[in-house]
């Protein structure tokens, strides 16, 4: 994976210039910082943009990992509350939430925030400002669960091992319309969507919100856990590369041709642009896919296999 992304950051490509474009509306002058350099007998200056990371959504990165000393506490805090035993999809969102990845969500949506999404594809939060937020990230339960949790704030979510993954607190339970959370989600009802059928149609009849309180990092210890970086380690990662641009490329299937075109005129068109280092985030997703997909295991395996380096910009999450 390292192997590949160093070529995209190293190879030079034949450049073409920009096809004309419309005028910008700005109201007011778009003013970049500027670096002069002599192209000749005169001087030109030439726009050199320079950037930071972008602030998460909500302004602030979110981590439901439990501190080491608090684990302890919480591991015997949790063997004491009534259990929901998770899916290995639910297992999957349980490790998007913890990790910040669905910034500022702290937790399973309540119904307000699972309304929300349905309807405006965005949540407001307590200061009234939107964030995007188009896909449901809910918990379903049935009947049995949901009476054996009765009037309990809190629930300890387990593993198929019934060992404790995290503690879902100041709880709230409401009806699971699945029909709607399908119909706005994709835009219909057509049965075969298989995401629908693998996790919506046969789940449970009711949902459940909290916070989470998440026990140890999620793994899945199946030799790509050291390619899983965090959003916090990514970040690290390109403020250690001095990145001024960070491109990414999401895949489901393994690259070919076109994905490797559409990597390389990116990044060639940040550099005309007047970014300087530009780094290519290759983003392989190693959730829930299609059954005639390729493996995960065999999509990293053609990237460069077990030589890989961690810390390269293309990285599995």
């Amino acid at each position: 994976m390292a192997t590949i992304s160093s070529l995209f950051l190293k190879t030079p490509t034949p450049t073409q210039p920009f096809p004309k474009t419309h005028k910008p509306h700005f109201s007011t002058p778009l003013n970049l910082p500027r670096s002069s350099r002599k192209l000749g007998p005169g001087s030109v200056t030439r726009a050199r943009i320079r950037c930071g990371l972008i602030e998460p959504d909500g302004g602030k990165l979110v981590n439901l990992v439990v501190e080491e000393s608090q684990k302890a506490q919480i591991t015997k805090r949790a063997l004491s509350l009534a259990q929901i035993k998770l899916s290995k999809i639910d297992i999957q969102w349980v490790h998007v939430l913890s990790e910040g990845w669905a910034s500022p969500l702290k937790g399973f949506m309540r119904e307000s925030e699972f309304l929300q999404t349905l309807h405006f594809n965005s949540t407001r939060l307590e200061n009234g400002s939107v964030v995007n937020m188009s896909v449901p990230i809910v918990l379903a339960i049935d009947d049995f669960q949901k009476n054996q949790i009765g009037g309990s704030s809190r629930v300890t979510l387990v593993d198929d091992k019934n060992n404790p993954i995290a503690i879902l607190n100041d709880i709230e339970i409401y009806k699971h319309n699945k029909e709607e959370r399908i119909a706005r989600t994709w835009g219909t009802t057509v049965l075969g969507l298989p995401y629908a059928d693998e996790a919506i149609i046969n789940a449970g009849n009711w949902l459940i919100g909290g916070d989470l309180e998440v026990i140890e990092p999620i793994k899945y210890n199946d030799g790509l856990d050291r390619f899983r970086l965090s959003p916090a380690e990514l970040r690290d990662e390109f403020t250690r590369r001095n990145a001024d641009a960070v491109f990414a490329f999401q895949l489901r299937n393994p690259v070919h041709n076109g994905h490797a075109l559409l990597m390389t005129d990116t990044r060639r068109r940040l550099l005309e642009m007047g970014y300087k280092n530009p780094v290519l985030l290759l983003h392989p997703l190693g959730g829930y896919t299609k059954a005639d997909d390729v493996p995960l295991h065999w999509r990293i395996m053609l990237l460069g296999g077990p030589g890989l380096n961690r810390t390269g910009p293309a990285v599995l999450t």
